[in-house]
Parts: structure tokens; sequence; C-alpha cells
């Protein structure tokens, strides 16, 4: 999911960062224990941001919106928040012998927030729509695996079919998935929210419900201030495995992260996302043993704008691999980072199955001679000069001004952070494909799986393929992966696509995320899961 959560650095002077020493990072923590008298009607706070569209399950690309969708609705199957696993929640079963034709029952009992029932057409039709290239969701190329998805969504002109010959409703509780070829991580990518159930009171006004979603998850919505909070209440009906111990969710916006450590540190803040640069350094010693340090599937990388005709042919792939050879991973983050990230060398995250260390290969390793060789061979950086675009209400200004110091000191390439005022005004400019270099293009893993750092990012036309990168010799070796009749298999030939990524380096992978957050005293039992976020249905608000 877009966005990495809008993760945040340490504050430190550029010119020293870059000539300073490692600092250590102290000690972890993965979440407070049960300890205390429990209101379980209480609710909390969590430091959020605007979300970039309307709450519609398959229209959150990012996870300011993403993660309230994910608290909204409930899909077939999710993932386990201790383990990964994935676990049935509306699905009874999903079989399949051929991992192409899937037969999926229902549990019965569960009902929207308006106590209308799941059924199994409330998936198939939530699908069809969600796929529709008039519908304009951002993820309609989630449901590209499926049988008829060309008809409604064509790469040019109108759907010739409103729905995918791939999907039948049989009855209730019972409906057919045949897929254009096999796909072995099918049901991994079930758990994705775009994949989310709709009731029937959705298609009478989308852009309405937009505002003001009935879902069937372990929350429903109850109010939106834009760009202030959205406050979500536990549904008491829901018939999931994870029951809300709490009474509900107020996701506050923060412009500033520094006033959401402020707020944290008072108790008027309950859940952190991540802690800000100027506080990632003594958060540990303020909370004490309310501060986490864990770490997560999720990636943070610079993107290049390829769609920009400067950026375009064979040998600009030199200049991008001189780039990242430019970038010193190591010093910033242990200075800069505060030994808070890991240095990346691929473009997959430890941790999710598939994940090959050292892919990046050389071009991932620190050596200024050979940058200015790499990008002298390939013909030069365009007009010498690059910016990247990143949102400022994140806390990336310390790394971003570090990463083009490095950048200038080892090329001579000027290089300028592009600050956008929010996370929504960023996304929206890359989205609309208006960035004239490079952006930063954080990753959150949607299912614990390479393809989804890969497939879902890189391959031709992805929602997510923020670069524009084109590459049929990668979508050729993504294909084959995806045919695989195992999993396992799956995610060994994905590894293969992934070196094609270290010959045209359409992204530079930077560091692997770590969630280094905290709680207020106001709540126990604060948990992370490997996306990064807090287990919000676990929390639980202590007696006053």
């Amino acid at each position: 999911m877009r966005g990495a959560s809008q993760a945040k650095w340490v504050v430190a002077a550029v010119a020293v960062a870059l000539a300073a020493t490692a600092c250590g990072s102290g000690g972890s923590s993965a979440g407070g224990s049960s300890d205390g008298a429990v209101n379980a009607q209480g609710t909390f706070s969590y430091q959020s941001a605007e979300p970039q569209n309307p709450l519609q399950p398959a229209n959150a690309m990012e996870n300011q919106g993403g993660r309230i969708i994910k608290q909204l609705f409930k899909g077939l199957v999710d993932y386990d928040p201790a383990t990964g696993d994935l676990r049935n929640q509306v699905a009874d079963k999903i079989e399949t012998t051929d991992a192409q034709h899937y037969t999926v029952t229902l549990k019965s009992g569960w009902t929207f927030h308006d106590g209308t029932p799941v059924t199994a057409a409330s998936f198939v039709d939530a699908w069809n729509w969600s796929a529709n290239v008039k519908s304009g969701q951002i993820n309609s190329d989630w449901f590209s695996d499926i049988a008829g998805y060309a008809a409604v969504h064509p790469e040019t002109g109108d759907p010739t079919a409103t729905t995918m010959s791939g999907l039948k409703v049989v009855d209730d509780t019972h409906f057919t998935i045949e897929l254009t070829g096999p796909v072995s991580y099918f049901e991994y990518k079930l758990g994705y929210t775009a994949f989310s159930p709709l009731p029937k009171a959705f298609y009478t006004d989308p852009a309405k419900y937009g505002q003001s979603p009935i879902g069937n998850g372990p929350y429903k919505f109850v109010s939106w201030e834009h760009n202030k909070a959205i406050t979500v209440a536990a549904y008491d009906k829901y018939a999931g495995v994870d029951k809300a111990k709490n009474g509900g969710i107020v996701f506050k916006n923060y412009s500033q992260p520094e006033a959401a450590y402020k707020d944290l540190t008072s108790d008027t803040l309950d859940v952190l996302d991540q802690v800000d640069p100027t506080d990632l350094a003594s958060y540990k010693t303020d909370l004490g043993d309310r501060a986490v340090d864990q770490a997560q599937g999720a990636i943070q990388a610079i993107s290049f704008a390829l769609y920009q005709g400067d950026w375009s042919g064979v040998d600009k792939a030199k200049v991008r691999q001189g780039l990242s050879m430019a970038i010193d991973r190591d010093t910033i983050t242990k200075t800069v980072l505060n030994g808070s990230r890991q240095p990346a060398n691929s473009w997959v995250a430890p941790g999710a199955m598939g994940y090959k260390n050292d892919t990046c290969g050389e071009f991932c390793t620190f050596d200024p001679a050979k940058a200015k060789q790499l990008i002298a061979a390939g013909g030069g950086v365009p007009g010498n000069k690059i910016t990247i675009v990143y949102n400022s209400d994140g806390g990336h200004k310390e790394w971003v001004d570090a990463v083009c110091n490095s950048i200038r000191q080892s090329t001579g390439v000027e290089c300028l952070g592009d600050a956008k005022p929010d996370f929504k005004t960023s996304r929206d400019l890359i989205k609309n494909k208006k960035v004239q270099s490079m952006m930063r293009t954080g990753w959150v893993q949607d299912y614990p799986l390479n393809a989804n750092y890969l497939r879902d990012v890189y391959g031709t036309g992805a929602a997510a393929n923020d670069a524009g990168y084109s590459s049929p010799e990668f979508d050729k070796l993504a294909a084959e992966a995806d045919k695989a009749t195992t999993v396992e298999k799956t995610a060994d030939l994905y590894q293969q696509a992934e070196a094609q990524l270290a010959k045209d380096m359409p992204a530079v992978p930077l560091w692997y995320y770590k969630t280094n957050s905290g709680y207020s005293n106001n709540v126990q039992n604060v948990k992370f899961d490997s996306f990064g976020d807090p287990v919000f249905t676990q929390v639980e608000v202590k007696q006053k």
C-alpha cells in the first residue's frame, strides 16, 4: 500500500550527519500488556492524516485511507497480526485444485452496518463495479487476474461488459472465481481491502457513500471532519474473529509529526503512527515500556519519473544506477535516522516470502567514483539537476536533504528536495504523472509475498507503478512466476524478475522500515503488526 505510513525521521544537520559516527538505538518493545481495569466502551485516538480519496474499498492505495478502510470492512480472509498467516473471515472455505478455479463458501451471520446481510452477491457485485474502468477506482487492476477483466476494463475505449465472466453467484453463500490462468498466491491477494464486499446501499450514490461508508468490519463509520478527524465506533454485531476490545477510534489529523509526539507525551493522543525526527533519539527514554521498536514489512525508495523524455532511453539506466551508488545509505541510516532503519539492497523487505538479500548488488553500494563513471557513461543527468518530491507533513525533510547532499558531494549533480504541504497533495501530483525527475515512493506490503513488492509496483500499467516503468522482460518473468503451481515456486521465480530491476533501476531502494512508535498512559495491550499498524481491535482503554 502506497505511502509507507508517512514515515518520520531524526533531525540532523546534513553536512554533520554525513560525517558523523553511528549512534546506538537502544532497546525495543513490541507493545504493552494488559495490566489495568478496562473500559470496554472507551475510545482512543490515533495519529493520522487526510485520506487521498473517498473511503471506498478499491480506492485507497495509501495508508491514511487504507488503514481506516481496514477497520470498516472485512473481506473473505485477512492476515493474523501475530503470525502473518492467512485466516478466514467472511469465508468459511476457499477451495481450488488448480489455482485457477475457486469455489468460495461464506459463513452465515455476517451483516453490514446497516443490518443487511453479507452475501455472495455482496462480493461479486462489488468486484465487478470496482474493476469497471468507468468507476475510476485506483485499485481496479487488482481484479485483472479474473477472467473477463479486459471486457470491463479495456486499455482504451468503453467497456463491452458490466460484469466479469469469471465471477458467478451460485447462491447466497457460494460463488465461483475463474482466473485467466493459475495464480498460486491468489488467496493472499484476497486479503487486500479492494476485495471487500459492498452493501446494496452503495450503488445508489457511490460518491456520497465514500464520505460516510457502510461496511461490515469491526468498526462502523461515525463522522468525517475533513482535514481534522475521522471517528469510528465498535460494531456490536460484528461476526469476525477479531471483535473490538474498545468502543472506537478517533483518527486525528496532524500536519506536523512533532505536535503528535508532544500530544502523546501529554496523554492527549493515545497511539502514535511513527515517532517524529526530533524525538526519535529520545523516545525510548521518554516512553519507557510504552515505546515500540520492531520490524515492519515496508521499504523506502525514491523513483524516477520515467515518463519524462529526458529520463527515457537505454543509457539512462546507467545514470540511474550511478545516482543509486552516490547515496551513502549506511551513514544516513546510522546518523540522520538514528539507527532506526536498515540499508536496503533489494526491492523487497525482509520477512516477505521470496525476499533475497543483495538483489541490487553493487548498485546499492556507496561508491562515488563508480557513480560518476556510470552517470558520465549514460550521458549525464538531464540539466545536471534532480529534485525529489515528498510530503512535508511526514517528517521526510531530514533524510531527503541527506540523500541530496550525498548525491551532490559524490557526483557534483545538483539535488534538491521538493516539499509538498501534505501527503494528499504529493500523492495527487505523483498519481497524475506531474513529477519532473524523482519522488518518494515508500511501500508497505499488502500481503507478505515478494510479488506484492514487484508486480504490484513495477508491472507495466500497475496502479502503484508511479515511475511509469515498463519492461517486457520484467513483465515476462513476472507472468511466468504467476503461473507457478505453488506459492514457494512463485516466490523463487519472482526473484528473477527482481534481478531485472537492478539492470533498469526504475527506483532506488534506500532502506527498510521499522515501526518506531509509542502509546499513552490511557491505553494498554498496544501491539503492532507487520504492516506497521497497531492491532486496533486489541487496544484496551484503561478505566479512569
